[in-house]
């Protein structure tokens, strides 16, 4: 199966943070910034898939600065790496004060796609293609992070097999 480089599949999403999603403070809901990260991640895996995707994890997302209403907030995603069957793609989101021109960036985050047969089961997908410097960084430190999922994922997996032989509730 022959590769594709990360520009072929790179997205980017801009949106005005509008009144709607606001919080008491005056700022972007931290979860309307997790669904625009997700919608820009997904539309990065399955321009790299080219085939339906659904998200399998997402790592920790920590908020570096408040995004008030007004401002245009800027996703850009890109597919790091790719295991078989799921991809890990990096986002990083920005903000844009329109009077200013200031820029700043306000978080980024790594999720990871499963694309999908017409069945609906996981398929194998094409490797990524780092070109770049920073590319081919990325695509080494995907496969350190993954290994940590997958630890994470099998001791979570350990953990509520004991609580159902025990008996008790996992929380």
């Amino acid at each position: 199966m022959e590769g594709r480089p990360v520009r072929e599949s790179a997205s980017e999403l801009s949106e005005f943070a509008l009144p709607i999603y606001a919080n008491t403070l005056g700022n972007l809901l931290g979860g309307r910034i997790m669904h625009l990260v997700d919608l820009a991640a997904a539309t990065a895996a399955m321009r790299h898939a080219r085939r339906p995707v659904v998200t399998a994890s997402v790592d920790r997302m920590t908020f570096l600065h408040p995004i008030r209403i007004g401002e245009l907030v800027i996703l850009k995603a890109s597919v790091n790496r790719v295991f078989r069957t799921s991809m890990e793609v990096g986002v990083k989101v920005f903000v844009e004060d329109l009077e200013t021109g200031e820029v700043r960036h306000t978080n980024s985050s790594y999720l990871t796609f499963v694309a999908l047969s017409p069945g609906g089961k996981p398929c194998e997908i094409p490797p990524v293609i780092p070109e770049t410097e920073t590319e081919k960084r990325r695509w080494r430190e995907a496969g350190q992070r993954r290994a940590q999922r997958l630890e994470v994922r099998r001791r979570a997996i350990e953990k509520e097999r004991l609580e159902q032989q025990g008996g008790g509730q996992a929380l």
